[in-house]
C-alpha cells in the first residue's frame, strides 16, 4: 500500500473520438506544471496519477496542480491491490473523525465480482463495527469514504477531494489576443477564457511620458499572475502617446474615448493575425462605463473586421469580477494607483451613443494608417515564461 495523489478531470470526457487530444493535452500541461518536482505521474483510464513524491513537497504539488485548468478534482488516496481482502484490511484500518459517514464506491473495473452497492454496504458495516460510536447516514453523512477500483487492478481508497478550476486544458482551443490594461476587469477575463482551453498572447497600450513605467510594470506583473494559469505569455507593448495626442488635437473632445478604443482593436487585430491568434479577448461590461453601452462596443467592434471578439465579463456585476480578481491574485495589483492610458485626455462628457458617421468624419482629420504603422513598428515585446524549472 502506498500514497498517490488521483487526479480526476470533466468536461473532456465528452469530447468522443477527439478524446485522446484533449486527454493528451491535459497531461502534459501537468507535467509541465509539475516538473521541478521529484515525481512520477502517469495515465490510468479516466484518472491521472502522482506517484513518488516526496512528503515535504505534498502541499506545493497540491497547490501547482490546483491550478491547470481542465481538472476537477485531486484527493490524496491510498493505492492497493485490487481484491476483497485488501480493500477489507484498509477499511478495518480506518479510523473515523466524525460522527456519521457512508462509503461511496465507483467500479471502473466490471471484472470485480461486488457491484458498487454491495461493496458499499459491506464496507460500511466492516467500517462500523471498527467506529461504535459512529452511525451510517447514506443522505447526508459527514464523512465520506470513496473506493474507487480501476481497470488498472489498483483500488484506491481516499476520504477528501480537494477541488480544482475545471475548464477544459490550456491549448485545446486555440490561441487568443488578450486586450490587458492594468485594471480589474482584463486579467479576469484572460483567465476565463484560458479556463475554456485557449492559449493566451497579450497586448498593452502604453503612454509614455503621461503613463509611467510602473504603470507598464503594473501590466507585466498581471501576465506573470495569469501566466500560473495560461502557461507562457508573449506580451506585446504598444507606444500610444502619439494616437493620443493627435485624436486630442484634432477630433470631438465627447469621441476621445470611442476613436481611442477604436485604435485599440485595429491594432490589437493586426498584431493578433501576425502572432497565429485566432480571436481577441476583452474586459468589457456592458455599462460599466461610457463607451461600454451597445453602441460605444458596437462602434469598437466593427474594427475587428477578421476576427471573433470574445467578451466573457460582458453580464458580470463588478462585484463578481472582483472576487474572482481576489482568489486569482490579480486584484490588489490592478487597483494599485498607477494610471493606464485609458485615463489620459478623458473628456469632460463623453458620448455614450456614439453616431458611426460623427465617428468617420473624426478619423477622416487623422492619417490612421500611419499613426498604425508608427506604433506597430515600435512594438515592445515581453516574453513572460514560466520559470525553467516549471516547463
Amino acid at each position: 500500500m502506498k500514497e498517490v495523489m488521483l487526479l480526476r478531470f470533466g468536461e473532456i470526457f465528452l469530447k468522443g473520438k477527439n478524446y485522446a487530444f484533449f486527454e493528451n493535452t491535459l497531461f502534459k500541461n501537468i507535467k509541465r506544471k509539475l516538473k521541478k518536482f521529484s515525481l512520477l505521474a502517469e495515465k490510468i483510464s479516466g484518472r491521472f496519477l502522482i506517484l513518488n513524491f516526496k512528503e515535504e513537497d505534498k502541499e506545493e504539488i497540491i497547490a501547482s496542480i490546483k491550478t491547470v485548468f481542465g481538472l476537477v478534482s485531486l484527493s490524496l488516496a491510498k493505492e492497493i491491490d485490487t481484491s476483497f481482502d485488501a480493500i477489507k484490511a484498509v477499511c478495518e484500518s480506518i479510523k473515523l473523525s466524525k460522527k456519521t459517514f457512508k462509503v461511496e464506491t465507483k467500479r471502473a473495473d466490471k471484472s470485480f465480482p461486488m457491484r458498487s452497492f454491495e461493496l458499499s454496504a459491506e464496507m460500511g458495516g466492516v467500517i462500523l463495527s471498527h467506529n461504535t460510536s459512529s452511525v451510517v447516514d447514506v443522505h447526508n453523512p459527514e464523512e465520506i469514504i470513496y473506493i474507487d477500483i480501476r481497470d488498472n487492478k489498483k483500488t484506491y481508497i481516499f476520504y477528501e477531494k480537494i477541488y480544482c478550476l475545471g475548464g477544459m486544458p490550456v491549448g485545446t482551443a486555440g490561441k487568443a489576443m488578450l486586450l490587458l490594461s492594468g485594471g480589474i476587469d482584463s486579467p479576469v477575463a484572460g483567465f476565463l477564457m484560458a479556463k475554456r482551453g485557449l492559449s493566451i498572447s497579450a497586448i498593452h497600450f502604453h503612454s509614455y511620458p503621461y503613463t509611467s513605467e510602473q504603470a507598464k510594470q503594473k501590466v507585466v506583473d498581471l501576465a506573470h499572475v495569469l501566466k500560473k494559469f495560461s502557461g507562457d505569455i508573449r506580451l506585446f507593448v504598444v507606444p500610444f502617446t502619439q494616437i493620443q495626442e493627435e485624436i486630442h488635437k484634432n477630433c470631438d473632445g465627447e469621441y476621445m474615448v470611442t476613436l481611442v478604443r477604436r485604435f485599440m482593436m485595429d491594432i490589437a487585430e493586426r498584431v493578433a493575425k501576425g502572432n497565429h491568434c485566432q480571436a481577441i479577448i476583452t474586459g468589457e461590461n456592458l455599462g460599466q462605463v461610457a463607451s461600454q453601452t451597445v453602441e460605444g462596443i458596437t462602434s469598437t467592434n466593427l474594427m475587428a473586421k477578421e476576427l471573433p471578439v470574445f467578451r466573457p465579463l460582458i453580464s458580470f456585476d463588478k462585484v463578481d469580477i472582483s472576487k474572482i480578481a481576489e482568489e486569482i491574485g490579480t486584484y490588489k495589483i490592478s487597483v494599485l494607483p498607477y494610471e493606464d492610458c485609458c485615463s489620459l485626455f478623458l473628456p469632460k462628457n463623453p458620448v455614450t451613443h456614439p453616431k458611426i458617421e460623427r465617428i468617420l468624419d473624426n478619423e477622416k482629420l487623422l492619417d490612421r494608417e500611419q499613426l498604425i504603422k508608427n506604433a506597430m513598428d515600435n512594438v515592445e515585446i515581453i516574453d513572460i515564461q514560466c520559470k525553467t524549472s516549471e516547463k
